[in-house]
């Protein structure tokens, strides 16, 4: 059976060298990764340029801003692995794309159906927003909204999530003590 693993924390928590790390202990040597992000300005660009120098040649990258739950269908038959990084850009090109919940929601539980049967290996990465304060206006409100709502579906639909805090991994799911026992 294929593993779906969520990867979330703050920023700068590690998440995404801990996804890479993951992603290449796992068997097999397809290895895709799934940039949402869409590069606006140079400091972006250059983010993007490093996060490529760090994953090396080893990975197939492919550049899906939206159709996540599509991307994963077609591609992920063909592949041993899928490392999608991140949710949190995907949510905002969500909202950038779509004035109305509607739609983002339909993405998203298009994405949670995937993970029920993943065509193969999964690690997701996201960022975790409702740590700090309430944002003082009504688009960053929706943003953190959509994004908790986003991660809290793809926690409930992967096998395993590890929440990561200063460059540590954490494991919240699979827990002993959600299982009933200590």
């Amino acid at each position: 059976m294929n593993k779906t693993i969520f990867v979330v924390g703050g920023c700068r928590s590690g998440k995404s060298g801990q996804a890479l790390r993951l992603g290449e202990s796992l068997p097999g040597r397809r290895k895709l990764f799934v940039a949402t992000c869409v590069p606006e300005d140079d400091e972006m660009r250059q983010r993007v340029r490093r996060h490529q120098l760090d994953r090396g040649p080893r990975w197939t990258p492919l550049e899906v801003p939206l159709e996540l739950a599509d991307c994963i269908l077609q591609n992920g038959p063909k592949a041993d692995l899928m490392l999608i990084d991140c949710l949190t850009l995907w949510v905002s090109n969500m909202m950038l794309a779509y004035q109305e919940h509607k739609p983002i929601d339909d993405h998203i539980q298009g994405l949670c159906t995937v993970l029920d049967h993943p065509p193969c290996h999964l690690i997701l990465v996201s960022n975790e927003v409702g740590a700090g304060i309430v944002p003082e206006n009504a688009l960053a409100r929706r943003f953190r909204d959509i994004v908790g709502w986003t991660n809290q579906q793809v926690a409930a639909a992967c096998e395993q999530v590890i929440w990561m805090v200063a460059g540590l991994p954490v494991p919240i799911k699979p827990c002993s003590v959600l299982n009933g026992s200590l």
